[in-house]
């Protein structure tokens, strides 16, 4: 059977791989893990947290994300991502409604591990799977579509979590959890429907690739410095993990524990972040395209900089919503860029394999930056020094980005 060129089809299966790893994300990301912001302080009052103990919960989560991260390359290999993306989903739906059940902070603990370890077997392979559907000319964008999902479920999370404490009391975090497990089971069915490993089970080239394109697009790509570029590109990641999860998980519990908000005006200002960091990931994703992966990353982390400095410095109220807004229009977009990056230099057949390869980078940024957090908090009664620490690692993160070199034509080809 013939496969269509790009030009002779309307409508291409990618953009529905797009618009389900959107809900992915929503899912294994944004539910999984930025409505904990959210729930702690409930959770925290009803179980007698402390702060250490809240950014070891957020750390143990991570820890879970960071194995399903050392595995999913020979998960995926054996399954296909379609079925690994389902597993994930379900794991995280079954332990997110475990996680209601818990009863101190060894429970929430445990069970918010196998959540993290869900979403990884989930996030990898979508964030993978754009190399597949899409052209180097693309892939920013579309990645960058799928990573807005975290923005979404924010938005979702900072409306409903304060009106259904409101309603149901001290225990009201526990229905949230329930609540939320059962939507991630909704999207893991749509995603056992929609999701397909690759553009030829549709009869399909991936998008803006042309049928002569088309074996180049999947070869495998040796790049001279592929090992130094993997190691950068995972130091950048390492910068952006550690820092963007202590501004994730502490906000609002800065804002009503230090600044005096209430929960219900916190939710609001949890739902601004989500609101303008819907956009994030498309616009600096379309920007990395057509700039170029460093400048892009340059970029966001200039803008996270300032925003945790805001906080840091305890500036007038007012500045949290500037703060909120540097931090938010850049947030997603460092996955998206990563995603298109490692098609970039090492090739669709190798895009998998690279981008498990930075994100163990992530992960231990993630692992460490939270309860580093925590502790530092606890230590001196303040999050400010926390927010200041995430700041000098931002910094850090746009001097080694501006080390990165462009990929070799060849590569850039493909």
């Amino acid at each position: 059977m013939r496969l269509p060129t790009p030009s002779t089809s309307r409508f291409h299966y990618g953009w529905v791989i797009v618009g389900n790893g959107t809900l992915i994300i929503v899912a294994c990301l944004g539910f999984g893990r930025f409505a904990l912001g959210m729930l702690l302080p409930a959770m925290g009052d009803s179980l007698s947290l402390d702060y250490a103990q809240m950014g070891y919960i957020s750390t143990g989560n991570f820890v879970g994300y960071l194995a399903a991260v050392l595995v999913s390359g020979l998960m995926a290999s054996r399954l296909g991502e379609k079925r690994l993306i389902v597993a994930g989903l379900a794991l995280v739906a079954c332990s997110m409604a475990a996680v209601s059940q818990a009863r101190g902070f060894w429970d929430v603990l445990l069970f918010y591990v196998f959540t993290g370890f869900g979403a990884g077997t989930a996030n990898i392979p979508i964030m993978a799977l754009v190399a597949h559907w899409f052209g180097r000319a693309l892939r920013g964008r579309a990645a960058g579509f799928i990573v807005s999902g975290s923005g979404l479920a924010i938005v979702f999370s900072g409306w409903v979590i304060p009106l259904i404490n409101g309603r149901m009391g001290p225990d009201g975090w526990r229905w949230c959890w329930l609540l939320l497990g059962a939507l991630v089971s909704v999207i893991a069915v749509v995603s056992l429907l929609l999701i397909r490993n690759r553009p030829a089970e549709m009869g399909l080239h991936p998008l803006g690739v042309s049928a002569q394109q088309h074996a180049a697009h999947h070869r495998d790509v040796r790049h001279p410095h592929a090992g130094r570029i993997l190691t950068r590109l995972g130091l950048v990641y390492f910068a952006f993990g550690f820092t963007y999860v202590i501004y994730a998980t502490f906000i609002v519990t800065t804002l009503v524990q230090e600044r005096g908000f209430s929960e219900a005006v916190a939710g609001r200002f949890w739902m601004w972040v989500g609101l303008v960091s819907i956009f994030s990931g498309p616009l600096f994703g379309t920007l990395s395209d057509r700039l170029g992966r460093k400048p892009a990353l340059m970029m966001v982390f200039l803008l996270h900089t300032l925003a945790y400095l805001i906080i840091a410095l305890r500036l007038p109220d007012a500045f949290a919503y500037l703060s909120i807004f540097l931090w938010g229009i850049g947030v997603w977009s460092i996955p998206s860029i990563m995603a298109a990056a490692v098609g970039d230099y090492l090739g669709a057949d190798r895009a998998a394999a690279a981008f498990g390869t930075v994100t163990l980078f992530f992960g231990v940024g993630q692992i460490t930056g939270p309860g580093l957090a925590g502790l530092l908090a606890d230590y001196s009664g303040s999050f400010g020094w926390s927010f200041a620490m995430a700041a000098g690692m931002t910094m850090l993160g746009v001097i080694m980005s501006s080390g990165l070199r462009r990929p070799e034509p060849a590569a850039q080809q493909r």
